[in-house]
């Protein structure tokens, strides 16, 4: 089992046994999960008539500032059968969510209204969104953009990949373990649109994440000359749910002794890829050629090991990578 070790300390994996336990932890660090310009709504109400689901919450999120959205939220142990727990209860939601929205409505809207934080922070944020009201905020949120799901879970499986690839509701997985010593704690995860947050807070750069159109995604060789300029296409790849309506380009970074981005290609659509919650991203044309983008080489860690986020723009008048990002 994994294992943390900080100075002369070993922190054990700590194993939930009961879900409720589980969620009042991720309860309690929601804002550090989903970020503090976000809204999580610890509400557990039954929605729909013929079908009867409850969600275990709801976050609205301000990442993009033009265009909030509405996250519904499964916290769930991987101990628990994904079909029956997971993919039942998104389903039963993605069936119900329709008919539901005025209820739904009502009680996102009594929540704001009873807590100031959250109050404050929506107001602020419909002047930047350009909504006239509260109401006019939800009504778009709930009634005209699709919902999306979030997972959290303490540790994904090919098993519920499976699962959330059936389904037509786009869904982000966020794994969150706790490791114990004595009685101290350290909580291990990815937050939520950790990129798009970061490049949001930074002062490093002028790229706002409205802005954000391209995918970057790290090539070796083979697959690259196979799938990228023979097959114009690329797979496998992890996109938050918040971007897969935004991305418009994909780049290739070819890892060493290449590291660099030699190419990119305008997308003509993005896919499910297979039974994973991963996707596969296909050109409208061949790729095209661009001078050589090389890593820099006095900045480590800055050559792309997972999918990240850029504008084709920045791409385009980069002469070296950390022009990129």
């Amino acid at each position: 089992m994994e294992r943390l070790i900080q100075g002369n300390k070993t922190y054990s994996y700590y194993e939930y046994v009961k879900e409720q336990e589980f969620e009042q932890v991720i309860v309690q660090q929601a804002s550090h999960i989903f970020g503090s310009n976000s809204i999580y709504i610890d509400i557990k109400k039954r929605i729909g008539e013929s079908i009867i689901t409850i969600p275990d919450g709801y976050l609205i999120d301000f990442s993009f500032e033009a265009e909030p959205r509405l996250y519904i939220i499964e916290n769930e142990l991987s101990s628990h059968d994904p079909y029956k727990h997971i993919g039942s209860q998104l389903l039963k939601f993605a069936i119900s969510y329709k008919a539901s929205g005025r209820k739904i409505k009502a009680f996102l809207l009594e929540h704001i209204i009873a807590d100031p934080q959250s109050l404050s922070m929506t107001e602020n944020s419909l002047t930047k969104a350009g909504y006239r009201n509260i109401d006019d905020f939800l009504e778009s949120i709930i009634f005209e953009k699709p919902v999306a799901a979030i997972v959290v879970i303490d540790q994904s499986t090919p098993e519920l990949e499976n699962v959330l690839s059936q389904l037509t509701m786009d869904t982000d997985i966020i794994e969150f373990q706790t490791f114990k010593h004595e009685n101290v704690t350290i909580h291990k995860f990815t937050p939520f649109n950790a990129e798009i947050r970061e490049l949001a807070e930074s002062p490093k750069t002028s790229l706002k994440p409205e802005e954000l159109n391209t995918v970057v995604v790290a090539a070796r060789e083979e697959g690259f000359e196979q799938e990228f300029l023979n097959n114009n296409c690329w797979y496998s790849i992890r996109i938050n749910a918040s971007m897969l309506d935004k991305i418009k380009y994909i780049a290739a970074y070819q890892v060493a002794p290449v590291s660099a981005i030699t190419h990119y290609a305008e997308v003509a659509s993005i896919e499910k890829w297979k039974d994973t919650n991963k996707y596969i991203l296909y050109f409208k044309d061949k790729a095209k050629t661009i001078n050589p983008i090389p890593l820099d080489k006095d900045k480590k860690g800055l050559a792309p090991q997972a999918p990240r986020y850029t504008a084709i723009e920045k791409i385009l008048k980069a002469k070296k990578l950390s022009q990129v990002f």
